[in-house]
């Protein structure tokens, strides 16, 4: 495994990171710990994980994974987005944070988390009240690190100028949805994360698995994939996602690598990318991504890849998750 700073930070994190959005949803308990288990025996110790990942059971199901193993990995989660039907069961303020990152600790079972994030952009709350509740998350040694997720990069500048002018932690990490047919964070969040020292990591790197080479025109909805279990995700299978795959795959055959591989390992080569977080619903999977580690593509096969997603740089987000 290949290690990276998170951002300007002194935290190292695997290359390859683990999502865990799938467990306790289409991974069950036992196939999520042996994944867990899996990915750390090969090196990966970045696991990204949300308050809200399967109810809560994403979290729980950590917690029992990294039983006596808490100290190999630098532990992710999140908050803000809705947690339940309430006023104050959603976005950023003090309250809502205190009572999730108290939540979190306790499914996790852990005394603190290495990287919390913040879900998405909270419109209604004051930047200077999460900031300064993240801040004291920090100095209480709860939380370690703390980043951001789904900000715009006005946002997130806004965020990293209120912590210059009152001495708050700043945010080193930013996650966003960054991949081959979404190429839109390199038109202002990359030069912006460059810049300040923060560090990117991309969320469907494989657009959701459509860059594997799964889903076809004739067949979009394999059984167990992500569009036959989630009905939200046909809205993805759109005629030009589906045929920037083809193009992926083909080059990939060429290669002699899969489709996945090749995906994941030209967006490590992106500047400001730390870490990459993939998710997996079975071991063979995530033995698949490693590939992606040690993959070295030459510049042709870089160019061509640039050239094909080219078009993606300037269209809408692939997936982007806000506050109403």
């Amino acid at each position: 495994m290949k290690y990276r700073r998170l951002g300007n930070s002194g935290l190292e994190v695997s290359l390859l990171g683990l999502g865990t959005n799938a467990f306790g949803k289409r991974a069950d308990q036992e196939a999520s710990i042996r994944i867990v288990h899996h990915a750390m025996d090969n090196g990966i110790n970045f696991i990204d994980t949300a308050n809200i990942y399967a109810g809560t059971e994403s979290e729980r199901i950590i917690g029992v994974a990294l039983a006596g193993r808490r100290h190999q990995a630098v532990l992710a989660t999140k908050a803000g987005l809705a947690s339940g039907p309430g006023p104050n069961e959603r976005g950023s303020s003090r309250s809502h944070l205190q009572r999730e990152l108290e939540g979190s600790l306790k499914r996790l079972n852990t005394e603190y988390v290495d990287l919390y994030q913040i879900h998405a952009f909270d419109p209604n709350t004051p930047l200077d009240e999460t900031l300064r509740a993240l801040d004291d998350f920090v100095s209480s040694g709860k939380v370690r690190y703390i980043g951001a997720s789904n900000y715009a990069a006005w946002e997130m500048m806004k965020a990293l100028g209120i912590s210059e002018l009152r001495g708050f932690s700043r945010y080193v990490a930013m996650q966003t949805s960054y991949s081959l047919a979404d190429r839109t964070p390199e038109n202002e969040m990359i030069p912006l994360c460059l810049d300040q020292g923060v560090g990117i990591i991309p969320y469907f790197p494989l657009a959701g698995g459509i860059l594997s080479g799964k889903y076809t025109a004739t067949s979009k909805e394999p059984i167990g994939s992500r569009a036959n279990t989630d009905p939200n995700f046909g809205k993805y299978l759109e005629d030009g996602n589906l045929a920037l795959a083809e193009q992926v795959s083909q080059i990939a055959a060429q290669q002699g690598v899969s489709a996945s591989a090749l995906s994941i390992a030209w967006l490590m080569d992106r500047p400001a990318v730390s870490t990459v977080i993939v998710g997996a619903t079975r071991t063979e999977q995530l033995d698949d991504n490693l590939r992606s580690v040690d993959l070295k593509l030459d510049s042709e096969v870089t160019f061509a890849l640039n050239a094909i997603s080219d078009p993606f740089r300037n269209g809408k987000p692939f997936a982007v998750f806000r506050l109403p």
